[in-house]
C-alpha cells in the first residue's frame, strides 16, 4: 500500500499573496518528504499586520478560512501574532501550529531569548504570547528597529541592516542565547540573517513546519531535520 504524502497549508493572515508565495517556498524545504506545501492567503484584512486592531481582524479572517482548509492534513498560521490559532484548532480536526508558539518553544530550549521584529505596536501582544505559552521567564524582550515597518519592508537592504543591528544588541547587551525573527513576512530576511548570527537564529516558518510535522499522524511523518531541504511547493490560491 502506497503511503499518502501529507498536504500542508501555509495560511497567511496578511493579505499579501507574494508573502504567501515566499513562505511556501521556504516551508517546502523543511516539510515531510514528498509533502505538498500549499499557500492560502486570507481574503480580508491588512497586507502587513502592524497593530493590535489589525491582529484582531486577522484572527477573524483566519477563522473564516476554516472551510477552505478542511482538505489539509495540517495548517501553519503564518503570522507571528498567531491570530486565530486557538479558534482555528477548534474548527479543524487536523493539527494547527502558530509561528510564535513553535519558535518560542524551540528558543526556550536554548535558554533566554530575544524576539527581533519590525512592528513596535505588537510588542505587548508578543510578550503576552510568551506568558501564555509558558515562556515569560525565558523571554528577555522584544527589539524593534526605529523605522516605519512598511518602509523597512519596502527596502530589503535597509531591513537586513536594521534587523542585524537589533540582533547584535540582543546578543551583546541582552545576553540572548537565541534570537527569533518575529514575523511571517520576514521569512526571507530571516533566511539571510541566519547565515552570520552568532547565536541560534530561529526562522519561524521552518520551525513551525517541523513542529507541525511532529504532530501529524505517524503514517505521514518523515520530516528532514532543521537545516536540510526537501519536499515540494504548491498553491491553493483561488481553489
Amino acid at each position: 500500500m502506497t503511503q499518502r504524502a501529507p498536504r500542508i497549508v501555509i495560511l497567511n493572515p496578511n493579505t499579501n499573496a507574494e508573502t504567501t508565495r515566499q513562505m511556501v517556498t521556504i516551508a517546502a524545504q523543511f516539510a515531510p518528504k514528498g509533502a505538498s506545501v500549499e499557500g492560502h492567503t486570507v481574503a480580508t484584512g491588512a497586507a502587513l499586520i502592524t497593530t493590535p486592531d489589525e491582529l484582531a481582524c486577522a484572527a477573524q479572517a483566519v477563522c473564516r478560512e476554516a472551510t477552505a482548509l478542511e482538505c489539509a492534513d495540517g495548517v501553519v498560521v503564518a503570522a507571528f501574532g498567531d491570530p486565530g490559532l486557538h479558534s482555528l484548532r477548534r474548527l479543524l480536526s487536523v493539527p494547527v501550529v502558530g509561528l510564535a508558539e513553535a519558535s518560542m518553544a524551540q528558543a526556550a530550549a536554548y535558554g533566554r531569548f530575544t524576539v527581533v521584529t519590525t512592528t513596535p505596536k505588537l510588542v505587548a501582544p508578543i510578550e503576552q504570547h510568551a506568558a501564555d505559552y509558558g515562556h515569560a521567564a525565558e523571554l528577555i524582550g522584544v527589539r524593534v528597529p526605529e523605522c516605519d515597518p512598511a518602509q523597512l519592508m519596502a527596502d530589503p537592504a535597509a531591513l537586513i541592516a536594521a534587523m542585524r543591528a537589533c540582533i547584535d544588541t540582543a546578543v551583546a547587551r541582552d545576553g540572548a542565547k537565541a534570537v527569533i525573527i518575529g514575523g511571517g513576512p520576514l521569512a526571507r530576511a530571516a533566511r539571510r540573517l541566519a547565515q552570520d548570527c552568532p547565536v541560534p537564529l530561529l526562522e519561524p516558518v521552518p520551525v513551525a513546519v517541523q513542529h507541525l510535522a511532529n504532530r501529524l499522524p505517524q503514517a505521514l511523518q518523515d520530516a528532514p531535520s532543521y537545516g536540510r531541504t526537501g519536499g515540494g511547493a504548491g498553491n491553493l490560491e483561488g481553489e
